[in-house]
């Protein structure tokens, strides 16, 4: 299987970093660092970044049509503007649920965002849908870790980890009511005693599949198949999400976490909670707004 190299673009120590996303107006890169409840923006040459921190752990984010975000985050959906304001709720589904956060999450193709949740005591999690006209739906429960998620370029599937499981599925989706069916596996990573689970993942223009390994210093291309037909070996151990993205949205941009990692492992991977990136043959898929 043929193998290539990310390369650090951005040096930075993120305890857990995640979420990257291309914002392909302002031709620059998203992402968070959780825990931390930062969201990052790159300046135009990729060389740096900016900040804003708030007051929740922020597991993942989207743009909106109207030039905002909207966060998913500890207190559940939240509006931001961008500006100096704090932002306001939407809708929080984790009510006096204190070891309960949101995690990653995606806007489909029809402009709703989705975002799962994550108990850090794993007991049970759910996968929400925010839509444009303000409705909001519970569409799985009982899940273990909800991470990554995108859809097929004919608007016909979803992809959905659930990382406890180590498992990547797929689901019939249906582009008029957002309505899914029908899941079956796509990829599993069965226990073997090195922790690696699928994280983060996007879909490129071809249908192919990419997907973030924690534990696994990689990301994972698979055919429509489910087949592996390409590594992108990562300097560090906990890959945690891509993106496509840059002038051509063929370069592939990875994000990498520190978190539970020893100071003997941290000394060799000087890199770890960083932003990797890599060329690739292919282009990726425009990115969703909401709204």
């Amino acid at each position: 299987m043929k193998s290539i190299s990310a390369e650090p673009l951005i040096k930075i120590q993120n305890f857990l970093g995640e979420g990257p996303l291309w914002h392909p107006d302002q031709g620059c890169l998203y992402w968070v660092d959780i825990e931390a409840g930062e969201l990052y923006h790159a300046n135009a040459d990729l060389t740096g970044f900016s900040k804003s921190h708030f007051e929740t752990p922020i597991g993942g984010f989207c743009f909106t049509q109207s030039g905002g975000f909207i966060l998913a985050s500890g207190e559940g959906f939240l509006a931001w503007d961008g500006g100096d304001a704090q932002p306001s709720l939407i809708w929080n589904p984790l009510p006096d649920r204190t070891n309960v956060r949101l995690n990653d999450g995606k806007v489909d193709p029809a402009g709703r965002f989705w975002a799962g949740s994550l108990d850090t005591q794993q007991v049970e999690g759910e996968l929400y849908r925010l839509d444009p006209d303000g409705s909001q739906h519970i569409l799985l429960n009982k899940i273990g870790i909800s991470n990554g998620l995108d859809w097929s370029p004919d608007r016909r599937t979803m992809y959905y980890t659930d990382s406890f499981k180590g498992t990547i599925f797929t689901f019939d989706y249906d582009l008029d009511s957002g309505a899914i069916h029908n899941p079956r596996p796509f990829v599993q990573l069965l226990p073997d005693g090195t922790g690696i689970v699928p994280d983060g993942l996007c879909v490129d223009a071809e249908g192919c599949l990419w997907s973030a390994h924690w534990n696994g210093w990689r990301v994972v291309r698979y055919n429509p198949q489910g087949n592996p037909i390409l590594t992108v070996d990562v300097p560090v151990q906990r890959v945690t999400s891509c993106c496509f993205g840059g002038d051509q949205n063929s370069q592939l941009f990875i994000t990498s976490a520190r978190v539970g990692l020893n100071p003997a492992e941290l000394k060799t991977q000087p890199h770890a909670g960083g932003v990797f990136t890599v060329q690739t043959d292919t282009v990726g898929q425009k990115t969703h707004f909401y709204g």
